[in-house]
């Protein structure tokens, strides 16, 4: 019975990256994609218009 007890842990670590890889891959584009793409082009001009507050071009 120890190779059960040996065997579990991997098999379980496994179903959970594979349900983690489905997630990921089935909530790629469709309707999330113009989501997150919009997301990320706010957070992008964001950290963008705080880098140029922060650091003036004259200095």
């Amino acid at each position: 019975m120890d190779y059960v007890s040996a065997l579990v842990p991997p098999v379980v670590m496994a179903i959970f990256f594979i349900g983690v890889v489905v997630t990921i891959v089935k909530s790629q584009g469709g309707p999330n994609k113009t989501k997150e793409d919009d997301a990320v082009d706010a957070a992008m001009a964001r950290a963008e218009s705080v880098k140029q507050t922060a650091r003036p071009e004259n200095a």
